[in-house]
């Protein structure tokens, strides 16, 4: 059987009230701008973690040409998105706190505090060396602003997409079966166990943990990787206080991070290896679905918490919507990066808004 490839992240879902509202601030503050797709399909395949029936849904995956993964930012068209009960605390079980990179961090820092975002922190150090600082979406989302050296692209803001998360796990020698072996994040940048500065600032932040930062050597290939890059998964576990199920008693696209979502190619060796290792599917799509303009076979794992990780391998990509003109991938060499001509055609489908938050 041929073997899976992992591209990279294609995207975190971001659950939100307010779809366009959300799209414009990241677009406009953090330049994620490009809309790749935009679907108002009714979402029937998550049911089960739906309250078991479909629903009205809005999603749009907003990407950064700068490089780096994308926010699939998803809303409830026909029910309120419900928020936590509770702050989520550092180490509840599930996607914590979405990484963001920049090239110039005070540059960013003291744009978004001069624009009056929603800054919770100091830029602070972490135990690799790098430089960081906290802030919140407009959903009270947690992101965190980190220095970075993969990049597709310097041209004009010195920020880019996503590049990875913070989950809060039970176990993380468990835990590693899946983000180590399964994901191939093989490379272990930190394994630290402690009370940390960088953390002070975060609910429960204080406290004693266990953290794992997690990379990937070599660097992805094929498809969609020069553009997403280089990714790092931090695992923690909370050592001193009994962690929430972050999405306990909640809906799946409820306010929050709902999923972190891999671009791949070979979804039936993928889910016969999951399945082999202890990690099933959930949910798995037809071969060929439509999601808005974009087409592909996705399918949801749990990680041992309970946290959802999506795969997507991804047929059809809009190119020009305008003139429907989009990328097929379906025959193409799956180790080859996609050529730059193709990859920078996306910006066609920018977004320009009146609120240059940007500036």
């Amino acid at each position: 059987m041929v073997d899976k490839l992992i591209y990279g992240i294609q995207q975190i879902g971001v659950g939100v009230d307010d779809a366009a509202k959300v799209f414009e601030w990241y677009a406009t503050r953090l330049g994620s701008d490009i809309a790749v797709f935009e679907d108002n399909n009714i979402a029937t395949e998550m049911s089960p973690y739906m309250g078991g029936k479909p629903h009205k849904k809005k999603a749009i995956l907003a990407m950064n040409m700068r490089g780096g993964s994308g926010y699939e930012i998803w809303q409830y068209l026909d029910r309120t998105p419900k928020k936590p009960k509770e702050e989520i605390n550092v180490g509840d079980f599930g996607i914590n706190v979405a990484f963001i990179k920049t090239r110039e961090i005070q540059k960013t820092f003291d744009r978004l505090f001069q624009n009056g975002e929603n800054i919770i922190s100091e830029i602070v150090e972490e135990p690799d060396g790098m430089k960081s600082f906290y802030m919140k979406d407009p959903c009270n989302n947690l992101l965190k602003v980190k220095e970075h050296n993969s990049w597709y692209s310097k041209n004009g803001l010195e920020v880019g997409g996503t590049f990875g998360c913070l989950i809060g796990v039970s176990d993380i020698n468990s835990s590693l079966k899946l983000y180590s072996d399964i994901l191939e994040y093989d490379q272990v940048i930190y394994d630290q166990t402690g009370i940390f500065p960088d953390l002070e600032h975060l609910p429960n932040g204080k406290g004693t943990f266990r953290r794992v930062l997690l990379g990937h050597k070599p660097n992805r290939k094929g498809g969609f990787s020069k553009l997403l890059g280089e990714s790092q998964i931090e695992l923690i576990e909370s050592l001193n206080n009994k962690p929430r199920k972050i999405f306990e008693d909640r809906y799946w696209g409820d306010i929050g991070f709902i999923h972190l979502c891999f671009d791949i190619k070979n979804m039936s060796a993928l889910t016969k290896e999951c399945s082999e290792k202890g990690f099933p599917f959930k949910i798995l799509s037809s071969e060929s679905f439509d999601m808005g303009e974009a087409n592909g076979h996705w399918g949801y794992i749990e990680d041992p918490d309970g946290t959802l990780i999506e795969f997507v391998e991804t047929r059809k990509v809009p190119l020009i919507k305008k003139l429907k003109l989009n990328i097929d991938l379906t025959n193409r060499n799956p180790h080859k990066p996609l050529p730059n001509w193709m990859i920078k055609a996306l910006r066609l489908n920018r977004v320009k808004f009146k609120n240059k938050g940007v500036n």
